[in-house]
């Protein structure tokens, strides 16, 4: 892959937007430090970001300036890494340049030197694209004639990787990854984000070493998985990780998808994998629990397959409820995450019975937590298969149509209003609440007197032995 970088690429034109309060306060900070004869360089995924075109979500700034000069310049900084000369500035991180070294837990480096020589400080980095280096002061030139990526100090050949769409490990990339078992995980991730490929010898590292991830916390694997995902190319993301070897480490439920077969007629895309990749390839910045529940909708088939008329997957919804549970408690997901996938994965068959739903089953779905989720699922669901969306958009225009006061509208009869009508507490209780809430939902009782009646008639008077 190739990417053009223009001539005049965030030269500060009309294209970039205003600048950013984070961008303004980098400037502001570097400036202040360079009053005081210290060196000040945006570094990382920032000047990544910029170089491509895009506005970075944050701004890092590395430094000559040691930890005890950066709390006396900013008093107010705050410290996140002391043992590493870290500090945040307004949002901002200002590190204190550094090599790191002895890295026992494969996560954290044991020893750290501080230095002065900034090219010091970049080799100790993970990937070639990541290491730039750019003078915060450059932004305040808006009308700079020379392209910014000229300005750039570039000591491992990121610029050339940036144009030519290579994730690369600085130095030795088996080194790199022992080092930090983690940065396995953040190459795929960047590479899945950019749409780049991982140049051969960084991915033989990773799948040299790919089973040492499991050394890493499930939550940071979490986040990474979460942010390869929802960031963009989804898609590339598990392929990467299949290719790698790194998907059977973390997700070898996911893994056991490939080569399930599916019936063609309702399947003509291929296995369960398969049809998993191409609904991934179609969700559009989606929040962490429709992309989980994308993800993992289908890990209930590989349990269930089964030849009879046809292929089927008797049962798969219940098993694959029960897997993600144990995928996403493993991961230590929250449980309102979970929750949410669960019902994702548990739902995701009953928008085949839409147009058969009495009206109250109907409007139960429909006022299911964030079911906006639910529906788009369901639509890449049928999407990446069959192509039928006539279930899909009977639900959503009931959903678009429905106002929350009808879906969920006040309780004509109550817990309180069986008990006052001298029913007891008992097996029956919440069978009589769920058949007055239906006879209101399809509008066949108006009243409370009404739904107590219809509650006598269904179960006899209070006192009756059932």
């Amino acid at each position: 892959m190739t990417i053009l970088l223009e001539p005049n690429i965030l030269s500060y034109d009309d294209r970039m937007g205003r600048p950013s309060l984070s961008r303004t306060r980098a400037i502001e900070i570097a400036a202040d430090l360079r009053s005081s004869s210290f060196q000040a360089w945006l570094v990382g995924g920032c000047v990544r970001d910029l170089i491509l075109g895009r506005e970075p979500m944050d701004y890092d700034i590395s430094t000559d300036a040691g930890l005890d000069e950066l709390l006396k310049k900013f008093p107010k900084a705050q410290l996140v890494g002391a043992q590493f000369g870290v500090v945040l500035v307004d949002g901002v991180e200002i590190a204190t340049f550094r090599s790191d070294h002895s890295y026992a837990d494969g996560r954290h480096p044991g020893r750290v030197v501080f230095e002065t020589d900034p090219k010091q400080d970049v080799l100790r980095r993970d990937f070639t694209i990541n290491a730039l280096m750019l003078d915060p002061l450059v932004l305040n030139s808006p009308y700079s004639s020379s392209p910014l990526y000229s300005q750039v100090v570039d000591y491992v050949g990121g610029l050339a990787d940036l144009q030519s769409g290579v994730i690369r490990a600085i130095g030795d990339p088996e080194q790199r990854f022992e080092e930090d078992h983690l940065r396995m995980l953040r190459a795929v991730r960047f590479a899945a984000r950019f749409q780049f490929q991982i140049e051969p010898a960084t991915l033989a590292a990773i799948q040299t070493l790919h089973a040492t991830i499991l050394r890493v916390s499930p939550e940071r694997i979490r986040d990474e998985l979460v942010r390869i995902l929802t960031e963009g190319g989804a898609r590339r993301g598990l392929e990467l990780l299949d290719k790698s070897g790194l998907l059977g480490d973390i997700l070898p439920e996911v893994a056991a998808m490939k080569g399930v077969a599916q019936p063609p007629e309702f399947h003509p895309e291929g296995d369960v994998w398969t049809h998993t990749l191409i609904m991934l390839e179609g969700l559009q910045s989606p929040s962490s629990t429709l992309a989980l529940g994308v993800l993992l909708h289908d890990v209930g088939k590989p349990g269930t397959s089964r030849v009879a008329d046809r292929i089927r997957f008797d049962g798969h919804v219940e098993l694959g409820e029960r897997i993600a549970r144990e995928i996403l408690n493993r991961l230590r997901f929250s449980n309102a995450e979970i929750d949410q996938v669960i019902a994702l994965i548990a739902n995701h068959m009953r928008f085949s019975h839409v147009h058969q739903m009495r009206e109250s089953t109907l409007k139960r779905m429909l006022r299911l937590p964030a079911f906006e989720e639910h529906l788009e699922l369901h639509r890449l669901d049928c999407s990446s298969s069959h192509g039928h969306l006539d279930n899909y958009e009977l639900a959503k225009t009931k959903f678009e149509q429905s106002a929350p006061e009808e879906l969920r509208p006040p309780r004509l009869v109550t817990g309180a209003d069986l008990i006052a009508a001298g029913y007891a507490p008992g097996p029956d209780f919440s069978r009589m609440l769920e058949l007055a809430e239906d006879a209101q939902l399809e509008a066949r009782i108006q009243s409370k007197q009404e739904g107590l009646e219809l509650v006598r008639t269904t179960f006899g008077p209070p006192g009756v032995n059932r």
